[in-house]
């Protein structure tokens, strides 16, 4: 027996006239598969725009799940043994290790470009 007065499963329904009204839960997050390091097209590039003139590494355009990014992120930050974050999609370095990283990604079978001046 269906409880009428399950709340949660009216969620963002704020008023129907169907009796017969199901209130549907559809999965909007699809299941993002991490691409292969040989499919990956990764751009590194340093940057120093609105950060106090501090240079940071940033490689962009890794496809795949949030914790495959974030294991990239710590798996570079530890080799240059320095800090940094991931966010938005990119894994930010602080310092100027844009040769350094190319090399490890490169070593480690992704595709990757120098990108920028």
């Amino acid at each position: 027996m269906k409880n009428n007065n399950d709340w949660k499963s009216r969620l963002n329904v704020v008023y129907s006239t169907n009796t017969d009204y199901q209130y549907s839960t559809a999965n909007t997050e699809e299941e993002q598969q991490t691409l292969p390091p040989q499919q990956q097209n990764l751009r590194v590039y340093l940057d120093k725009k609105q950060r106090n003139g501090k240079k940071v590494t940033i490689v962009t355009g890794f496809a795949g799940t949030a914790d495959d990014l974030k294991t990239l992120g710590k798996e570079l930050k530890t080799k240059c043994g320095v800090g940094g974050s991931v966010k938005d999609g990119e894994i930010i370095i602080q310092g100027d290790f844009c040769n350094k990283i190319l090399e490890m990604l490169i070593k480690s079978g992704y595709k990757a470009k120098r990108s920028g001046g």
